[in-house]
């Protein structure tokens, strides 16, 4: 955690060096050339080393031990100034773009020279080498912060690049587009703001864990022999790599509590040591393993449930003989609209397959 920490402060200290030395010598030569074009990208990379000074902030207050208030930490402060930073973005963006309307309406000649010219060019490559550095740094550090400012930081290297282009047309053909690129890379800067808004809230919401990462640590649950399978994992972000899991684990039906309990120890530390996750809690789903009846319930309800289209998991299969149930949970795909017809169609073919048991059938939440 503590290198984590490091390569980001110390790769956003380097994006805000060099968003200011550009910003300096931009805004110098767009005001020297009389070029809206160019101070807009100047504006843009004055956002930009602003992201990068909030980023620091976030990621240090972040980083602050837990206490009594905040016992899972203070991780999530980086989604609070991802969406500063968001909004600074899109503010920038709409400002932008409403200086340039007004050059369109009342343009203003410019006048570029080849000094001009080169700063610009200069400014592109210092944009490609600084995004390629920070993707990099963002992917060995973990960081989505730091590869989206690499990302960003590549696109505004597109950006200066039609600036540029522009600029070279207008000193070769006296045809003024400086204006109309200014509202282009406005557009270009709110859509930023916006994707970063939605992403940021996704995480504050609560957004699906990508599948690989779900299979993987499943599987390292399974590689516990008792265990049948594994289900219902729910990771709790509380900020980048700070997860919070709870999972439902099938075993045999004759384990006792003290089995049970160094399974449970065994599953969490092994979840910890591979995956850095911590394992609040681990449920148990019993399997009936003495009656072969009971087996073959469980291979005819399967069979039934799973041949519905869109049915995508059985499990926390038990049946209790004396007492007279069956419990069982079922996963339907979300992308259909007629789920709870589906699931009531189930909940009868199996009914009318055992009437003398009580069916409690859960329709499952697709995790």
């Amino acid at each position: 955690m503590e290198e984590r920490n490091r390569i980001i402060v110390r790769s956003s200290m380097i994006g805000i060096a060099a968003n200011i030395v550009l910003v300096l010598f931009k805004m110098a030569t767009g005001l020297i050339t009389n070029s809206i074009a160019i101070i807009l990208d100047a504006v843009n990379n004055l956002s930009d080393a602003l992201s990068s000074v909030i980023t620091i902030i976030g990621n240090k207050l972040a980083n602050r031990r837990p206490d009594k208030k905040h016992p899972l930490g203070h991780g999530r402060i980086e989604f609070i100034s991802a969406l500063v930073v968001a909004a600074i973005i899109t503010y920038a963006g709409f400002t932008s773009l409403i200086e340039s309307a007004k050059k369109i309406i009342e343009p203003e000649e410019a006048e570029y020279t080849v000094v001009s010219l080169i700063i610009v060019a200069a400014a592109v490559l210092v944009k490609i080498v600084l995004g390629l550095y920070m993707k990099k740094m963002g992917k060995k550090a973990n960081s989505s912060a730091l590869e989206a400012s690499g990302s960003d930081a590549l696109f505004d290297a597109v950006l200066s690049t039609s600036v540029l282009i522009s600029a070279i047309i207008f000193m070769l053909t006296g045809l003024k587009l400086e204006a109309f690129v200014g509202v282009v890379i406005s557009f270009f800067i709110i859509k930023a703001g916006i994707d970063m808004l939605k992403d940021t809230l996704d995480e504050i919401l609560g957004k699906r864990v990508e599948g690989d990462e779900i299979a993987d640590i499943k599987r390292t649950i399974c590689e516990e022999e008792a265990v049948q399978g594994a289900y219902d994992l729910i990771l709790h972000n509380y900020g980048p790599d700070r997860y919070v899991g709870s999972v439902h684990v099938e075993i045999p039906d004759t384990f006792n509590a003290n089995e049970i309990d160094m399974l449970e120890r065994r599953i969490a530390g092994r979840v910890y040591e591979k995956h850095g996750i911590i394992m609040a809690a681990i449920g148990i789903y019993s399997i009936n393993t003495t009656d072969d009846e009971i087996v073959r319930m469980r291979t005819d309800i399967t069979r039934v449930v799973m041949s519905h289209e869109g049915v995508l998991q059985l499990h926390g299969f038990f049946v209790d003989k004396e007492a007279g149930f069956i419990n069982v949970d079922v996963i339907i795909d979300y992308d259909l609209k007629n789920r709870n017809e589906i699931y009531e169609h189930i909940c009868n073919e199996v009914q009318e397959l055992y009437p003398d048991y009580r069916l409690n059938m859960a329709m499952d939440i697709d995790i």
